[in-house]
């Protein structure tokens, strides 16, 4: 059984202009919903292997506060450029070729491709709000496998929009 969750990175801030998109860190909703969400991971018992996230600012913010809340070592963070623009394809690339001992990963991307590859997976996901989560469980020994065939299991939370 192979794990994946997709993790739109948290609400970013525009405040400064002049900043590049890459550099753009988290706002203050983003970094109120990273933590609750990892905290329903751990409450749930979903503790990724590895987080493996794109290299911006607010993605690298999003998956060390996820981290933290499931008590997950800075060394557990893997960070790859390859996440910042990639295709969905690309992020299936990088899933599959994941070291078969791992049995869940965490990918803390960017929209469109976060949610383009969560709605291929699963029709049930339509989109990807910032610091939203798709689970897929998938029935197979291989990450190789992954995306081959559907998933077994589907989750999908996002944070409430109260403000």
């Amino acid at each position: 059984m192979k794990t994946v969750l997709l993790v739109r990175h948290a609400k970013s801030s525009w405040g400064d202009p002049t900043l590049p998109d890459h550099e753009r860190p988290l706002n203050h909703r983003g970094r109120r919903d990273a933590p609750r969400a990892g905290e329903r991971l751990r409450e749930r018992g979903v503790v990724p292997d590895v987080i493996v996230t794109s290299t911006a600012v607010r993605a690298r913010s999003t998956a060390a506060i996820l981290a933290q809340a499931l008590d997950l070592g800075s060394d557990r963070i893997l960070e790859d450029d390859r996440l910042y623009g990639a295709s969905p394809e690309g992020l299936l690339d990088i899933i599959r070729a994941l070291d078969d001992e791992l049995t869940g990963v965490m990918l803390v991307g960017h929209n469109p491709e976060v949610g383009e590859l969560a709605s291929r997976l699963s029709d049930e996901i339509a989109e990807m709000p910032t610091c939203a989560v798709a689970e897929f469980r998938f029935d197979v020994a291989d990450w190789a496998e992954v995306g081959a065939v559907a998933p077994v299991a589907v989750l999908f939370e996002a944070p409430a929009r109260d403000r």
